[in-house]
């Protein structure tokens, strides 16, 4: 999932990034409500996580409020140390659809996360992704190609999600590096394509048509044409 976190307590915002990118989750942040309003507002996202009390002029229930009307149905976890039942109550009328108080485990952040996911099911919520014969559930995190069920690590799901979201698209290294690994440098590393051998191996080994190709001296591009 691509998810949007709102947070301007460094430590929590550092703790809850890096729980979600290893469980597999592309994770943008904004430390204040301005930055916070304005990113979920011209991003797609499939989950946002939002702190109630943020600097910058707009504060959590803000940002709700303002996404709410204009028909923004993205969902979102109220992240907050206000625990008292009316404080809940009004996160949940101002428009968000779970509220859980600080401080908190994370796994139950992301399980929470993940049933916002599944409800946004009936709202026409984009949760799978298609080229060619493969198949990704967004949801459980497998790809279906030719009846086979493929299972993938965390960072294995992320690499592909991304090349299926650019599908038909030359994806760079430096694309790959800042998105599915959060690297904002080459770290002169075999990390890809270490990578991208293992999804080849779960992808297109068997199968008469490659999906997966490498562009020489470009990057990769997933499409079922050559």
């Amino acid at each position: 999932m691509k998810i949007l976190l709102v947070e301007d307590n460094q430590q929590v915002a550092q703790f809850v990034r890096k729980g979600l990118t290893e469980a597999g989750h592309a994770v943008d942040h904004a430390d204040n409500g301005r930055d916070g309003l304005f990113m979920a507002s011209s991003e797609v996202y499939d989950a946002l996580i939002l702190d109630r009390m943020l600097p910058g002029g707009v504060d959590g229930l803000g940002i709700i409020e303002a996404l709410r009307r204009t028909g923004n149905k993205t969902p979102i976890l109220i992240l907050s140390a206000l625990a008292d039942v009316d404080e809940r109550i009004r996160g949940l009328k101002a428009g968000g659809d779970d509220y859980l108080t600080k401080p908190f485990a994370f796994g139950e952040l992301e399980a929470r996360l993940m049933a916002l996911t599944r409800r946004g099911q009936n709202s026409g919520q984009e949760t799978a992704l298609k080229v060619g014969d493969l198949t990704l559930d967004i949801l459980s995190r497998k790809a279906m190609r030719g009846g086979k069920t493929i299972s993938f690590k965390p960072r294995e799901y992320k690499l592909l999600e991304y090349l299926m979201r650019h599908a038909g698209q030359v994806v760079t290294r430096t694309m790959l590096l800042e998105n599915v690994w959060d690297y904002h440098f080459d770290p002169q590393t075999n990390v890809i394509d270490v990578h991208i051998s293992n999804l080849r191996q779960k992808i297109d080994a068997g199968f008469d048509k490659p999906l997966l190709h490498t562009v020489r001296g470009a990057g990769y591009r997933l499409s079922e044409n050559a």
